[in-house]
């Protein structure tokens, strides 16, 4: 899975994240997206997805998520045809990495903590 075209745009100060709905065809051309903020000390690098904890796909998060910052994220329309049913995970600028936790990005008001 490969995202692209991922936008990013600065919301307020809180972390979760909200699914606002994934589409199961591309015949539903509603955008998927939802806000990330980072409760910890250290700026966050990348964000990670799969559907099977084997391929990992990203987001482009530019330069970061900087401790306190909350962005919001698109997914790439490429990802319509995938299942709800996702794995993320963060990597942080000081080699760490969050567990990765499944959650169900269909789910109305799904929220996320790192």
């Amino acid at each position: 899975m490969i995202l692209k075209s991922v936008r990013m745009s600065v919301a307020a100060i809180s972390f979760g994240v909200a699914g606002i709905g994934m589409m199961a065809t591309a015949a539903q051309a509603e955008e998927f997206s939802f806000t990330a903020t980072n409760t910890t000390k250290s700026n966050i690098t990348e964000v990670f997805v799969s559907e099977n904890k084997g391929e990992w796909g990203y987001f482009d998060i530019g330069s970061g998520i900087k401790p306190g910052a909350t962005v919001n994220l698109v997914w790439d329309q490429s990802t319509n045809s995938e299942g709800c049913s996702q794995w993320v995970k963060a990597a942080y600028a000081d080699g760490s990495e969050s567990e990765p936790a499944k959650f169900d990005f269909c789910e109305n008001g799904l929220e996320i903590e790192f």
